[in-house]
């Protein structure tokens, strides 16, 4: 039995929260609970992932609006079902929401990764996995608006931090998201966590198998395959515990990363 113990400050003043977490969230499967990736679209083909994908839409530019219409052009890049894949090895049972804003080669524009992080936000989709960013100013203020708007509306986004040496939007914004980097560690269960950094938690990242455009596997690494880990992660935690909010989630992945922390020293 984890206790966790958080305090949130908020415009209503510190709010302690406490309570505590078994370990029966690791048999869980992730059921019922379904996960929104803003990406390059996912193959819902591939064998590890048919049947799991609920909707499909990719962006669309008409007027200088961005709308979002069905998608049958799968994924554009492979990114988006990279994340997809590592996600069903932890959480076999947890569904999608696949938002495609980027193209060919894993590019995009602001206004799309903007737009799709509105989508989700609008449809309250619980659960939000945001491996890509941006580095450019202009977008600072509009994306940091909505991850408050996401918070605000119990979405738990989490963000893959930028693989270059300098900050990257939006994973630096850790009071309403939580940020991961990678880690050489295999283990998803054994994530870890930063204390005073901007970055919180890591996860595994370095040479990750998982699931490829036609069908196939790569190995992959980066940030990016950080971030499904720890949304794995907390798809087990939701199926567990389904009413915890956001700062609730946040919490009880330090506790458990303290807790890995302890066992790892013990163990030496």
């Amino acid at each position: 039995m984890t206790s966790v113990t958080g305090y949130e400050t908020g415009k209503f003043g510190t709010i302690s929260t406490y309570f505590q977490i078994d370990d029966s969230w690791k048999l869980r499967t992730g059921k019922g609970v379904s996960v929104a990736i803003i990406d390059s679209g996912i193959d819902e083909n591939h064998p590890d992932l048919q049947g799991k994908v609920l909707e499909s839409v990719e962006a669309r530019n008409e007027n200088k609006r961005v709308l979002f219409v069905p998608s049958e052009t799968g994924d554009s890049a492979g990114h988006g079902t990279a994340c997809a894949g590592i996600i069903t090895k932890i959480a076999p049972d947890a569904k999608f929401h696949s938002i495609r804003v980027l193209g060919a080669g894993g590019l995009g524009d602001g206004q799309s990764f903007l737009a799709g992080l509105e989508y989700a936000i609008k449809n309250r989709y619980r659960l939000i996995n945001l491996s890509l960013g941006t580095t450019k100013p202009q977008f600072f203020s509009p994306l940091h608006d909505l991850l408050d708007r996401a918070y605000q509306a119990g979405c738990i986004v989490v963000a893959a931090a930028n693989n270059l040496p300098q900050p990257s939007f939006p994973s630096v914004f850790s009071s309403s998201l939580i940020s991961v980097s990678k880690s050489e560690e295999t283990d998803p269960i054994h994530f870890g966590f930063r204390f005073g950094e901007v970055i919180e938690l890591t996860a595994p990242g370095v040479n990750v198998r998982t699931a490829w455009l036609g069908g196939g596997y790569k190995s992959l690494t980066g940030n990016s395959f950080a971030c499904p880990h720890i949304v794995g992660i907390i798809a087990l935690l939701l199926e567990t515990y389904p009413n915890l909010t956001p700062f609730q989630v946040k919490s009880a992945l330090y506790a458990i990363a303290e807790e890995n922390l302890r066992t790892a020293v013990d163990s030496e």
